[in-house]
Parts: structure tokens; C-alpha cells; sequence
């Protein structure tokens, strides 16, 4: 169990992190979410020793971070780390045994992954070479090289296409089947919400929003009606039912007012829109998100204004 639990970070006068607490436990898979410059970088530094809290602890199963349990502990920065003309079986190979990974297992761990990841035919190509997807591919590799318990991944999908984000996917999910505790940062609600046991949203340096995925979904009702039509769906943000509406060409979700009864919409698209699909379910990852993150920066500005 890894367990961090208030912490605190302050840059001059950015509190950047504001009594973060967070729990990860063997074979599930917890998001830390949130918009750009939220807090979730500094807080995964803080948790791996990189940076140093100006308050707050960092367990893991009952123990502090020392270099016994780095060892633990794969970790896939969000920047790319990776020494540019280095060769890439190299690089992995040397990463591995800064871990302490046997020479011979290395490379046949390495040629493993690299053959999972479609890269087996860069092996002799330097880093530089490589596609910023491929590179993401790399790190991810020397990340869970030693096998580690703990695996830590900030913004793991980030360069990756449609096709590799599946084949990371499923890697995750293998990986929670072995008893791997996962944490990974992603503003990427879609992938958080197909994969992740629990969340913990951050927003402006604080925890907004945390729990198991299906508890928050069930804490915000069966309220959220999606369409999918033919016609121009711009007036729907403007239905007296609806309490948010995140319209998109020919697809539209509506969050409804808590009393709002979802039938009584279908007469206001009478006539404006050809519906091709309506359907009553709990609202998305992506429409709390954008709830609750749009929400507290309204009232952020209101307060600037006034």
C-alpha cells in the first residue's frame, strides 16, 4: 500500500500542492486527474523523493522512501529522460542495471517488450531516431524492466496513437492482474475512465474530487442524457432542464438539473433536431471533470472580479 498523505509543496508564492492525500493499493489502479499546471507532477515527485514536501509523508507499506524501496518502484516521467544518441537497446539495457537487473535477463526482458511494442526492428537505432510515440514506448519499458511493485506513470498516454494506447492499455490491465499498485496522471479522461479502480482529482493544487469510479459516477445520479443527431444542437446549452451541456458536432451529453426528468426534453427537440440516439445514463468522467474543474473557475474569476 502506498500511502501519501497531506502534502504540500509551495514555489515563492504558488502553493502549488495544498494537503494532497492519496492511497494505491495492490492490483488496482488509482488516477490522479486534472487539468494542466493542477499540482499532479509535483505531486508524484514528492511522492517518488525527487522533491522534497514542505509537508506531509509518504509511505510505503508502512515505510518512508529510501533507496531500498526506490528499487520498488517503476516510474515513467512525463518529460522525455532518455539520452538522445544512446542506441536504444542500450538505453534500456543500462537502465536495467542501475536497477540491478542481471545482464542476460535484461536483454531477454528487453527483447520481450520490444517485440510486444513493435520495436524489435529499432533495437540498433538511437534514440534521437525514434518517433516521440516510440520514445514514450521506451520509457515505459525501462519503467517496468525490473518488475517492479509499485508503477507510477505520468501522463502515460501522451504521444502515443489510437492503435498504442490499446497495446498500453492492456498492458496496464495485465499488470493490475499481477498485483502491480498503479498510479498514473492523465488530464485524458476517456482513459481514466475505462481503466482506473479510484480517482483522485486535483484542481488548482487540491483534491476536488476522489473515490472509487463507480461511487463518484453514482454520486452524480443517473442525470446526464446523450444524444446523437442530425441537425445544429447550439441551443441545447440553453434548455431550461439542462445544467450543463457539452455539445459537439452531430453528439451531445446534457447534465440535468438533479429534478429535471429526462423525458420531458424530447418535445423541446421536436422539430430542431432528427435524433439518432437518446439515451438516460450516469454522466461521464469527462462531463464531471469538466463540471466541477469549469465550476471552480468561474467562481475564480468571479472572485478576481468582484
Amino acid at each position: 500500500m502506498l500511502t501519501a498523505a497531506k502534502l504540500r509543496k509551495q514555489f515563492g508564492p504558488v502553493l502549488a500542492v495544498n494537503d494532497v492525500s492519496l492511497e494505491s493499493a495492490p492490483g488496482r489502479i488509482l488516477g490522479v486527474l486534472g487539468p494542466n499546471g493542477a499540482g499532479k507532477t509535483t505531486t508524484i515527485r514528492m511522492i517518488l523523493n525527487i522533491i522534497e514536501p514542505d509537508g506531509g509523508t509518504v509511505h510505503f507499506d508502512g515505510v518512508a522512501f529510501s533507496e531500498a524501496v526506490r528499487n520498488r518502484i517503476g516510474y515513467l516521467p512525463e518529460e522525455r529522460g532518455l539520452y538522445r544518441k544512446n542506441k536504444l537497446l542500450h538505453a534500456i539495457l543500462y537502465f536495467a542495471s542501475l536497477r540491478g537487473v542481471h545482464a542476460a535477463e535484461a536483454k531477454r526482458r528487453a527483447y520481450t517488450w520490444l517485440e510486444r511494442f513493435n520495436l524489435l526492428s529499432y533495437y540498433d537505432r538511437k534514440i534521437e531516431e525514434l518517433s516521440k510515440g516510440n520514445q514514450q514506448k521506451v520509457q515505459f519499458i525501462i519503467a517496468i524492466l525490473h518488475d517492479p511493485e509499485y508503477l507510477i506513470l505520468d501522463e502515460p498516454f501522451s504521444g502515443l496513437d489510437p492503435l498504442n494506447q490499446i497495446i498500453l492499455k492492456d498492458i496496464l490491465l495485465e499488470l493490475k492482474r499481477q498485483g502491480k499498485s498503479i498510479i498514473f496522471s492523465t488530464h485524458q479522461m476517456d482513459q481514466a475512465e475505462r481503466l482506473c479502480d479510484a480517482i483522485c482529482l486535483i484542481n488548482a493544487g487540491k483534491v476536488v474530487l476522489e473515490g472509487e469510479l463507480k461511487e463518484v459516477k453514482h454520486r452524480y445520479g443517473k442525470n446526464a442524457v446523450v444524444l446523437e443527431y442530425e441537425g445544429n444542437g447550439a441551443f441545447l446549452s440553453g434548455l431550461p432542464s439542462v445544467k450543463a451541456a457539452h455539445v459537439y458536432e452531430n453528439y451531445a451529453e446534457l447534465l440535468l438539473h438533479p429534478d429535471a426528468l429526462p423525458d420531458a426534453i424530447l418535445p423541446e427537440l421536436a422539430g430542431k433536431l432528427a435524433l439518432r440516439k437518446f439515451e438516460v445514463l450516469q454522466p461521464s468522467l469527462n462531463a464531471i471533470f469538466l463540471e466541477i474543474v469549469g465550476n471552480a473557475g468561474a467562481a475564480a474569476r468571479a472572485e478576481k472580479t468582484a
